[in-house]
């Protein structure tokens, strides 16, 4: 068959189609989500001649392999990883042509977490709210990829971008956000603000697409009651009962009861997708 369509031959850890997300809908219960790594999505769309919305694969840690029906451009980006076609080694970073029937293999991240594949005329899923990504919190849209799936693709658009690699950002050796304090942070004595804002933070492998846990220093409450859910925002850092911070990422709840320390940028928060566990992390009040 040449229809315009990859097959799926290792779905890999947890590997789920994603664009753009849906933001918009936080008042019917519906998380943003999207790719996590929204300006490596981009940039690989870019790079196949796809408009910057397009669906592509994220990725988690080990990768994925696919056999495309019909002759496509693909760019794989976000973490560094080996790419092969049919066994022989091919550009990462790059726009590479695969031809029907050919095996891709995007082998596992050398450093960071998520790569991403895009395809020329991007994963034609059907969209749900407006957004073909996956979203593991609430089940909308596709579910994360499994051995034998096939996604239909879209046609071709432009055409792809002459270039040999281009340069994408280095996973971090260390994650800094710069935050806004609040809307809670009234909830914990000042040791616990200033241990929020010195002391150095890890990483945690419990870490996914709905928040990036920490280990470290626990932070102590003034206030010992509890909230009302109130509303969440993308970036939003909650302290469960166990002290340690939250960084709510694209699939976080609309809504949560715990206290918000502070609110992370959003342009930090690429950078967060490719932290793996044991990154330091350490949390920077705007202007200082």
């Amino acid at each position: 068959m040449t229809d315009r369509a990859l097959v799926v031959v290792r779905a890999g850890a947890l590997t789920t189609v994603q664009d753009r997300g849906r933001p918009g809908h936080a008042h019917l219960g519906v998380p943003r989500s999207g790719a996590l790594d929204g300006p490596a999505a981009a940039l690989v769309n870019r790079l196949v001649g796809n408009s910057p919305g397009s669906a592509v694969l994220e990725t988690t840690v080990n990768g994925c392999a696919l056999r495309p029906r019909s002759t496509v451009t693909v760019a794989v980006g976000g973490a560094p990883c080996p790419v092969t076609v049919d066994g022989r080694p091919a550009a990462w970073g790059a726009p590479v042509r695969v031809p029907a029937d050919a095996l891709l293999e995007v082998g596992a991240a050398v450093r960071g977490v998520r790569s991403y594949v895009a395809v020329s005329g991007g994963v034609a899923v059907e969209p749900v709210l407006g957004s073909r990504s996956t979203d593991l919190l609430s089940g909308l849209g596709p579910p994360p990829l499994a051995n034998g799936t096939i996604l239909p693709l879209g046609r071709p658009g432009t055409p792809h971008a002459r270039v040999d690699v281009a340069p994408q950002p280095a996973p971090p050796t260390e994650l800094i956000l710069r935050v806004t304090p609040g809307p809670r942070d009234d909830w914990f004595t000042p040791a616990a603000l200033h241990t929020f804002a010195t002391r150095a933070y890890r990483v945690s492998a419990s870490s996914n697409r709905i928040g990036l846990r920490t280990e470290g220093p626990a932070l102590e409450r003034a206030m010992t009651g509890e909230l009302p859910s109130e509303g969440m925002v993308l970036g939003a850092i909650q302290v469960p009962p166990d002290g340690r911070p939250v960084v709510f990422l694209a699939d976080h709840p609309t809504t949560g009861g715990y206290p918000v320390i502070a609110v992370a940028h959003p342009e930090d928060l690429p950078a967060a997708a490719q932290a793996t566990p044991g990154t330091p992390i350490r949390f920077v009040r705007s202007g200082s």
